[in-house]
């Protein structure tokens, strides 16, 4: 790359993805589960996976740590957010405050674990008569210090909700990004929990999913805090994309300086990437496991907290709850309030 190109590096993708500060890094699910049987599992033999860690991927999908449902039963988490944004399949998600969703097909849930919360968050193959896929994004962001200890809370971005843009090219084609946080011409996403990083004004937080047609050409803008933040492309669908005139031939992670405008042309396929950018929080950061925080000292405080109280422990008969086939998307809080996506 040449010392003008707006790429500073490219890395290859790996598992999981490496993120720049304010984020801790990203992990991309992508599962191509069979049809569902009676208790919402996999309608197929478990024979030869080792279930409680499934992660080899055989025949395409994973149980991870599931054992009937594939997903993650109960685990805990301190000092950070997570923003689980589901591009196929649902998630059903229970935690320690007694809150409870199911969520899918294009949601979000932006979770800030704060203080501490245990939750879980099971993958229910709700169609018996076809295979069942899904795919998602788990981005982990950082806290601040201040806030690494505020009460836990969740929202829910659902898919009517999230701002799609549309951007066509001289020959037609068209480019799609869907702002799950930021803002792009004129489109601002939905309000990010009150204590992120991302609810600060000069944070400078996107997070951009955005879809190419084959050929397409369109121009990443400049981010909009400059030099000051840091911002990673993430090129995971398609068979080539050209940044700023480099093409890449292989799935990548490109730093981009943020105050440069990049033109973007896909290849001979439809292009998928992902853009995470901010401002960095800047401060130490030790992660043990589920916990991140700033000091060793903090670290084994939140173990002992975890021990001592469970973050509130976990008021559901099971490890791994899901909910009935027919229960639809919803979010009930910790408050006793319920939501479900707009109609229309």
């Amino acid at each position: 790359m040449s010392s003008t190109s707006p790429v500073l590096s490219a890395q290859a993708l790996g598992f999981p993805w490496q993120t720049p500060d304010p984020f801790l890094f990203c992990v991309h699910h992508d599962d191509h589960y069979p049809a569902g049987n009676e208790k919402l599992g996999p309608a197929a033999s478990l024979a030869g996976r080792q279930l409680g860690q499934d992660f080899a991927g055989k025949d395409g999908w994973r149980m991870y740590h599931g054992r009937v449902v594939p997903g993650f039963p109960q685990h805990p988490h301190r000092g950070f957010e997570t923003v689980t944004i589901m591009r196929s399949g649902f998630i059903d998600h229970s935690d320690s405050l007694g809150a409870t969703a199911r969520f899918g097909q294009g949601d979000v849930q932006w979770l800030t674990a704060g203080a501490g919360i245990v939750h879980c968050e099971m993958f229910p193959l709700l169609e018996r008569g076809g295979p069942n896929p899904v795919e998602l994004f788990q981005i982990w962001l950082n806290l601040p210090p201040e806030d690494k200890l505020v009460e836990p809370h969740f929202s829910m971005l659902w898919s009517g909700d999230i701002p799609r843009c549309t951007f066509t090219d001289e020959a037609g084609r068209r480019t799609e990004v869907t702002v799950v946080a930021g803002s792009l011409g004129g489109e601002r996403a939905p309000t990010p929990p009150p204590h992120s990083w991302a609810s600060r004004a000069d944070s400078d937080v996107a997070i951009w999913c955005i879809r190419m047609d084959p050929g397409a050409r369109w121009t990443l803008p400049a981010a909009s805090g400059g030099a000051k933040s840091a911002r990673t492309l993430y090129f995971f669908a398609g068979s080539s994309l050209a940044v700023a005139g480099d093409r890449a031939d292989h799935h990548a992670a490109l730093s981009l300086r943020p105050d440069a405008d990049v033109p973007l042309e896909a290849g001979a396929e439809r292009c998928e990437l992902l853009l995470l950018q901010g401002r960095p929080i800047a401060k130490p950061v030790v992660q043990y496991g589920p916990f991140v925080m700033n000091s060793r000292a903090e670290i084994e405080r939140a173990i002992l907290d975890y021990r001592r109280t469970g973050y509130g422990g976990w008021p559901w008969p099971v490890d791994d709850p899901v909910h009935p086939r027919d229960a639809g998307r919803f979010a009930k809080h910790a408050d006793g309030r319920v939501e479900h996506p707009r109609q229309g």
